[in-house]
């Protein structure tokens, strides 16, 4: 699964700054189709924010929160439902992924999620990229990769089929965000593997430079690839 370095992920900070994908993993959460007596994993939990909310949702059921480790994932037994917001994005292998969640499923369950697609803050990265390009910055990224996989609609649908959902439907949508803490969310959440690429000497000399490349307001150019599918 490729994700930020845990080591250096800042848990507390994230969960102070969260608010946008707060909001984001709720509307997916509304798109869900519960009865209350389900037994539901969320595919990637994180501080458990929405974790919270789905347990409102379910008060005869359960959930299993998972939040690494879905590419080696296995359950004692099916669920009825999987639930996932801003965690697809953080895994290479999206046909991996999507057969290991199909065998979690029972016959007719459903998936519903949310993840970075497919244009996905690709002018904020144009910004961070022209100072990752100067001194003394490039010398740390020369032979870093972007760890994101920010995969096209038709594509993740045809994915999901082979991977033996019996339906699948994908689309992308824009869900422009202003982070009330710009600095600390992007460098938290967006910028978070830019930023624990460099020593620490350089981080905040870098988010200097990247705030002062967006401007303001800062805005985060979300795109989302949504999913429901159905086992």
């Amino acid at each position: 699964m490729c994700m930020p370095d845990v080591r250096q992920w800042d848990g507390h900070s994230y969960d102070r700054v969260s608010g946008p994908m707060e909001a984001l993993g709720r509307e997916v959460l509304g798109r869900m189709q519960l009865r209350g007596d389900e037994v539901v994993l969320d595919a990637g939990c994180g501080s458990g924010r929405i974790t919270q909310a789905l347990l409102e949702r379910l008060p005869r059921g359960r959930v299993v929160a998972v939040d690494a480790y879905l590419l080696e994932l296995e359950l004692e037994e099916p669920v009825d439902a999987v639930i996932s917001t801003a965690t697809f994005h953080w895994i290479a292998d999206h046909d991996h992924l999507f057969r290991r969640l199909r065998a979690a499923l029972r016959p007719g369950g459903q998936l519903v999620a949310q993840c970075g697609g497919e244009g996905n803050i690709d002018v904020l990265r144009s910004h961070a990229s022209a100072v990752v390009a100067r001194d003394p910055y490039a010398e740390h990224f020369r032979d870093w990769r972007p760890p994101w996989n920010y995969a096209a609609a038709e594509q993740t649908r045809r994915r999901l089929l082979d991977a033996g959902f019996a339906a699948a439907s994908c689309w992308l949508a824009p869900a422009p965000k202003q982070p009330q803490q710009p600095r600390e969310f992007l460098a938290t959440i967006v910028l978070g593997p830019h930023v624990q690429q460099l020593p620490d000497e350089l981080r905040e000399p870098f988010m200097d430079e990247v705030l002062a490349e967006l401007g303001e307001p800062v805005v985060v150019d979300y795109v989302r690839l949504n999913i429901d599918a159905t086992a």
